[in-house]
């Protein structure tokens, strides 16, 4: 039982997690698994291409943090499964949950952005505004690469529409056992948000932490390279142990790409995404009893 995470990061994807995970496993009295977006949890996550652990496996991999006053699951996934909160409280009834969310538009636009980037089997539609549209064919199945791990993740508005994800967590752990946090108040302020964190987490909070930019935007940079790799028989893929065949992926991936600020995302669509998402964001501002949108908030000012 000593080893059994008591921490989790849920997500929401391109809003910090990494960034955070980061910040909190450099605490003497936090330990984060080595590895992040295990999904344990989410039993209703469409993962195509992964095989959930076994319990003694999931355990495993927190048994060197057994001493540590937290032991943390951090999986991006979390918080957009209808399953997880009720599945993380079921199994671990005392844990404290952190979730990070972002302006809605600009969360959209990277995710897609890092599906690029991940490779055509992730997400074959080039240009944003066409992925967009593409929403209700992929919802009924249809139109998504043949090799994408999680054919959900393409439905973006939906994974962007937080109300119900916050709203799940809340219904299943208590209010001092959850914490969300907006990736705007951690750029302002990273230092007074970590200190805030750590003390709620009951750990010292002078505790300095390396917070220079994780995860940083980048860009593909040839879509020629890309194709190539993409015609590479998956029979020659699957032949490769696992660990080889992501170690290589990960390694190519970084060689075809370059930090770079993503293009400004077109205005026009910008207004309609927000026109799109504006109740949702409504009902998040009285989940969290904050003000959200501009110009109160931190949310829609573009």
């Amino acid at each position: 039982m000593q080893s059994r995470p008591n921490l989790f990061v849920v997500g929401a994807p391109k809003c910090g997690t990494t960034a955070l995970t980061r910040y909190l496993e450099a605490h003497p009295q936090v330990f984060m698994a080595e590895r992040k977006d295990l999904h344990y949890f989410g039993t209703d996550l469409d993962l195509r291409l992964k095989q959930r652990d076994s319990e003694a496996a999931y355990l495993a991999r927190f048994a060197p943090g057994a001493q540590a006053r937290w032991r943390g699951d951090s999986s991006v996934w979390y918080l957009y499964s209808t399953r997880a909160a009720a599945e993380i409280a079921a199994y671990a009834p005392d844990a404290r949950v952190l979730a990070l969310l972002r302006d809605p538009v600009d969360a959209m636009y990277a995710h897609w952005a890092q599906l690029r980037l991940n490779g055509l089997g992730d997400e074959d539609l080039n240009d944003f505004a066409l992925a967009v549209a593409a929403e209700e064919d992929r919802a009924a199945g249809r139109r998504i690469p043949a090799k994408n791990p999680m054919p959900s993740a393409l439905l973006y508005g939906r994974v962007v529409s937080f109300a119900d994800q916050v709203a799940r967590y809340q219904a299943a752990f208590p209010a001092a056992q959850l914490r969300v946090l907006l990736q705007e108040d951690m750029k302002a302020d990273t230092a007074g948000v970590l200190e805030a964190l750590f003390r709620w987490l009951e750990v010292d909070p002078q505790v300095k932490a390396d917070t220079r930019p994780v995860n940083t935007a980048k860009v593909v940079r040839s879509e020629s390279l890309r194709a190539l790799i993409a015609l590479v028989p998956g029979s020659f893929k699957d032949a490769l142990p696992p660990g080889l065949r992501q170690g290589i992926r990960k390694r190519v991936r970084a060689l075809n790409s370059r930090h770079q600020r993503r293009d400004p995302l077109d205005p026009a669509l910008r207004r309609r995404l927000q026109d799109r998402l504006r109740p949702d964001v409504r009902r998040l501002e009285t989940l969290l009893d904050r003000p959200l949108l501009a110009p109160d908030g931190p949310w829609f000012k573009a």
